[in-house]
């Protein structure tokens, strides 16, 4: 039996978001090999967090920038310590290792925030651009919805720090193939200090409603994050109108966690847009609308809400970002793939595949059935070897498997100086305040 830490940049939020449903199901599977977990975060409390103690997991609250951290840990002297974010391992890895040197260092990057950050830089460019052009609100109707994310640049300051802490630890959790093959390729990190494991796909479900029972088209995402954000927008500005205009009798239900004012300003039920904020149950949500969108220009990892779709049998209309980690589990291109519903460019696109799927039965049908198949393959392409048992093999030696990673130690000899006497400058600052 193992002694497993998660120290967490939020709480586990698994009805809010894809991170706080894989961060469940990570805890869910050391439990289920009899190992005791504890979970520590620094973040405020939260209403929509996972009941943590109900399922035998312990939690607590930690300070940033304090020794009490050290001083617990080393209390729980833990086999293995888990970072939830390259943050999280920025702030408390290297008091893990002062504290406890032997306990295996484990990074869950849910997904690489710095391909994500690129990608909105470049679409972020692409709309300064076109404003600068004097271009018309009409004219995106014709720009490729993610094109710009395309031309993403991969090496900037926030990849160096995120591929430093990935270099740190001594096994990463990668979300996506996709992101696997950039981490090898292009970031050359080398394939022993990484570990695919993608989002856990619960059963699928005999009963959904089939085509008559559904109406409407809905989107579901958390609105703290920011490629759901933007995706609201796409739809109000652009996405929705074409959409209308071809299917007046449907309406659009936006779902999601934490919406701000701006967001719920939003809501037109005229124009049937409607903003309804919180969903109790994701699952029903989108097993009764009988299409899901997803119009993303930005973003990474994979997309819990497209995967929930597929399981509830509701063809989803996206672009390549969101298809991105599914798409390529197929052996599919992303400009001709094998799609539960269509993966669209632009706003016109959208419309069109949305008029064939959502009027005829035939089409629908063809398209839930083809999200079941899809859902199985992205679900056998997981790795054989147990997540536990890979850190198992590792804690038999982990002065060996360290003694492999050159990088890694080139790492620890200076990268977090930095970080660690900042820390301890803000620690002492505040015992003398």
């Amino acid at each position: 039996m193992m002694q497993v830490v998660v120290v967490g940049y939020v709480w586990p939020e698994p009805n809010s978001s894809a991170a706080g449903q894989n961060m469940l199901a990570l805890i869910n599977q050391f439990l289920s090999h009899g190992h005791n977990v504890t979970f520590m975060t620094a973040a405020a409390d939260s209403i929509h967090k996972a009941d943590l103690d109900n399922i035998g997991v312990s939690s607590e609250a930690v300070a940033l920038n304090c020794s009490s951290f050290n001083e617990r840990i080393a209390k729980l002297c833990p086999d293995v310590v888990i970072f939830d974010r390259y943050m999280t391992e920025e702030q408390f890895s290297w008091r893990v290792k002062d504290a406890c040197p032997s306990a295996i260092r484990v990074l869950n990057t849910e997904d690489l925030h710095s391909l994500r950050q690129a990608r909105h830089d470049a679409v972020k460019a692409q709309d300064n651009a076109l404003r600068a052009s004097k271009e018309t609100v009409a004219s995106y109707d014709v720009t490729p919805i993610a094109g710009a994310a395309k031309e993403a640049d991969y090496n900037t300051p926030l990849a160096q720090r995120e591929i430093a802490a990935i270099l740190r630890c001594d096994l990463t959790l990668v979300i996506s193939r996709k992101e696997y093959t950039l981490l090898t390729k292009h970031y050359q990190v080398p394939a022993k200090q990484l570990y695919y494991h993608p989002l856990n796909v619960a059963t699928v479900e005999g009963n959904a409603p089939d085509f008559e029972k559904r109406t409407d088209i809905v989107t579901i995402g958390n609105f703290r994050h920011a490629p759901n954000w933007d995706a609201v927008l796409q739809l109000k500005q652009t996405v929705w109108p074409a959409i209308k205009k071809v299917l007046p009798q449907a309406n659009l239900h936006i779902y999601g966690a934490y919406p701000p004012k701006k967001a719920t300003q939003l809501h037109n039920p005229k124009s049937g847009f409607y903003l309804d904020g919180w969903a109790e149950n994701a699952h029903d949500v989108i097993a009764n609308a009988r299409l899901l969108i997803a119009p993303l220009r930005f973003g990474a990892g994979i997309k819990g809400k497209i995967l929930e779709a597929m399981r509830c049998g509701t063809p989803t209309l996206t672009t390549w970002v969101g298809a991105e980690g599914i798409a390529e589990e197929t052996g599919n291109s992303a400009t001709q793939p094998t799609w539960a519903g269509a993966i669209c460019d632009t706003a016109e696109d959208f419309a069109n595949h949305a008029i064939k799927l959502y009027n005829s039965e035939e089409d629908w049908s063809s398209a839930s059935q083809l999200g079941l198949v899809l859902l199985s393959t992205f679900e056998n392409d997981k790795e054989s070897e147990r997540l536990a048992e890979r850190i198992a093999s590792i804690a038999k030696d982990v002065d060996a498997h360290r003694k492999t990673l050159f990088l890694q130690g080139l790492l620890w000899h200076q990268t977090l100086n930095a970080s660690k006497y900042m820390s301890q400058w803000i620690e002492a600052k505040n015992q003398i305040l």
